[in-house]
């Protein structure tokens, strides 16, 4: 291959290796954006926030509003079926009023027609005080919802009083309530609920509220109240605790005075309204009047989800919420979802930059710093953050980086098997395998032993025979020999035409290099007879070889170029060992092997060498004893295969 080519291929490979890491991020980070939609993740979203209501738990609230309940007492006391008459509840407005309520606000539908004189006497009572606000209901046909239908509360009612408002609530998928509806679409105009009308008339009761009502995008003004809209026309409730947050009164204990009586009824006086009348707890109060009873039905699971609340605390959650300005912030989609991208993006490039274990610990982590985050911007600033959809995320980004570690891992492992398995011995394949990092583009000094063989004459050789028979008997012979210098721990370095380079000690260090070469060398030796013998057998001329085995420090490692790999070693060292087996030619030797004096001070008390002389290798300014040898005490050579 060319130098340009390669050098476009690894350019195309970096920039496919950034690619993926910007890629893997956004498509994780859109699939759990899409995962959120399922009614599943949504309800985990939805109970992890609600854990953070009750891990902030529940807050004071101004005593401004309070809640008249038609309670389990209540039926008890006045022991009599739903719905009662409308003379009580005329009553009730009338001690209400007495008590010097600010507003009365009626969570009980009056939206069909009872006794003509009992819905007249209520009628009138309201208009008296001036300060009601009654409810109705927004209806819409599941089957058909085009199909829309306002319950308002009956004729004489609105006759007297134009304040009511809707009373509906919106449940998510798990059936709790989470927000508020702030108004319905109904004929091309908005029909505002409960709440919302008691914000309009808080300051003053005006027959004409809906003046002060003002909508802008993302906003309600009422009456000066700015409140965040969500999902078109939903508040998100900051609730302040669970149920009986608010002070409740039993509804009973306001009619209870002598003026109770009314005909046709019967009761028990004990006088309790007096005590509340003297007592001041309705002066200056909204006063919410709604059913506590479970048996009316009018009770939802909540954040705070100990016990169900009612549909009147509800409301009075909201009214608190609003008129202390405190509102829950859901962040914004668009923004947040650009500041998931870009955290993702990082947190994988930090993941795929760290070993497993640190990115699992990391992991972690980074989850508990988000979650202490968000619970402080949600206690503190009322900020509501995604929770669950971000814990799940990081865990998603780690295991992608955890896949792309091991496929990345398994790369560069298959790379080093198909590198090395036909040079080294097996164990040597799989330390490399665990150590990679010995394999880094570059080069360290370090002592080794390295072994040169060549065949003698092969020149010659090639010129007497066919290069068809000349492959095939090098072949065998190269065969012979590899198996040699892997069976004793050594690497082979290259090949150089018949010539093979062996080197000990690398990638991976031991002590007994020089031994093993020693070892090599006469292991050869015998492959190369037996293989002579079988030659001879069958009419192929023979040959001999050299081995020349020289120790010493060489600089060893990966020193090819950044598109082709080659482990190899440089040096003095390794040239000095290609000069003893050029001059093996030169002496009469039993094996035509000669180590050098550095070889033999490593293994002298090893081996049994004959010493030849001392010369001066070509290349060299001093001299080097050089020795023969004989052969390893307490080994017999054989060859592997």
């Amino acid at each position: 291959m060319k130098q340009p080519e390669a050098s476009l291929l690894r350019t195309q490979e970096v920039f496919m290796q950034q690619l993926r890491k910007l890629l893997i991020p956004v498509l994780i980070l859109l699939a759990v954006k899409l995962l959120f939609w399922f009614a599943f993740f949504n309800s985990q979203e939805h109970r992890a926030q609600d854990a953070f209501f009750r891990l902030r738990g529940a807050r004071p609230v101004s005593g401004d509003i309070v809640i008249v309940a038609i309670d389990d007492v209540t039926f008890q006391a006045l022991n009599r079926p739903w719905p009662f008459p409308r003379e009580m509840h005329a009553k009730l407005v009338e001690n209400l009023n007495l008590a010097g309520a600010r507003q009365i606000i009626f969570d009980v539908e009056f939206i069909e027609d009872s006794n003509p004189a009992s819905d007249s006497t209520l009628a009138a009572q309201c208009a008296v005080v001036n300060n009601v606000t009654f409810c109705g209901k927004h209806l819409r046909d599941p089957a058909n919802p085009l199909h829309v239908q306002v319950q308002k509360p009956i004729a004489p009612l609105l006759s007297q009083n134009k304040n009511w408002g809707i009373v509906n609530m919106t449940m998510d998928r798990d059936g709790f309530i989470r927000d508020y509806i702030l108004f319905e679409e109904f004929d091309g105009k908005p029909v505002y609920s409960l709440g919302m009308v008691a914000l309009a008339n808080w300051q003053k009761y005006d027959p004409e509220w809906e003046s002060v009502i003002t909508q802008r995008k993302g906003k309600v003004n009422v009456g000066g109240l700015l409140l965040p809209v969500i999902g078109k026309n939903k508040a998100k409730i900051n609730y302040y605790g669970g149920a009986h947050t608010f002070q409740h009164y039993s509804y009973n204990t306001v009619l209870d005075d002598s003026l109770t009586a009314m005909p046709g009824y019967q009761g028990v006086e004990i006088d309790e309204f007096y005590d509340l009348l003297a007592s001041g707890v309705f002066r200056d109060k909204t006063v919410l009047v709604g059913a506590t009873i479970d048996e009316l039905h009018d009770k939802f699971p909540t954040p705070f989800s100990s016990q169900l609340t009612s549909g009147v605390e509800i409301h009075a959650n909201f009214l608190e919420m609003a008129r202390r300005g405190e509102f829950l912030h859901p962040v914004e989609g668009w923004l947040f979802f650009l500041l998931e991208l870009l955290l993702s993006v990082a947190v994988f490039w930090l993941f795929s930059r760290f070993k497993p274990p640190l990115s699992a610990v990391f992991t972690i982590l980074l989850i508990a710093a988000y979650l202490a985050v968000s619970f402080f911007l949600f206690a503190r600033l009322r900020a509501v953050l995604p929770i669950v959809e971000v814990a799940l995320l990081f865990i998603l980004l780690y295991v992608a980086a955890l896949v792309s570690h091991y496929l990345r891992t398994h790369k560069e492992k298959k790379f080093i098997k198909n590198a090395f398995q036909q040079y080294l011995a097996p164990e040597l394949v799989n330390q490399i395998i665990k150590h990679p990092e010995s394999l880094k583009y570059g080069g360290v000094a370090q002592e080794l032993t390295v072994l040169f063989t060549d065949i003698v004459s092969f020149t010659t050789y090639t010129e007497r025979h066919k290069p068809e028979e000349t492959v095939l008997i090098l072949k065998e012979y190269l065969t012979e020999m590899v198996k040699t210098i892997i069976k004793n721990g050594g690497i082979v370095d290259k090949f150089v035409g018949d010539e093979i380079v062996a080197l000990y000690a690398v990638p991976l260090y031991t002590e007994e290099h020089a031994l093993q070469a020693c070892k090599t060398a006469l292991d050869m030796r015998a492959c190369l007879e037996r293989l002579l013998e079988k030659w001879k057998a069958g009419g192929v001329d023979p040959f001999d070889f050299g081995v020349g085995i020289n120790t010493g420090v060489a600089v060893v490692g990966n020193l090819g170029s950044e598109q082709i790999f080659d482990y190899t070693a440089i040096g003095d060292t390794i040239n000095l060992g290609a000069r003893l087996e050029a001059i093996t030619r030169d002496y009469d030797t039993a094996h035509n092997i000669i180590i050098s004096e550095f070889t033999y001070a490593k293994v002298q008390d090893k081996v049994e060498v004959r010493y030849l002389d001392e010369v001066k290798v070509k290349g060299k300014d001093f001299s080097v004893k050089i020795y023969e040898l004989l052969s390893v005490k307490g080994f017999t050579p054989g060859c592997p295969g």
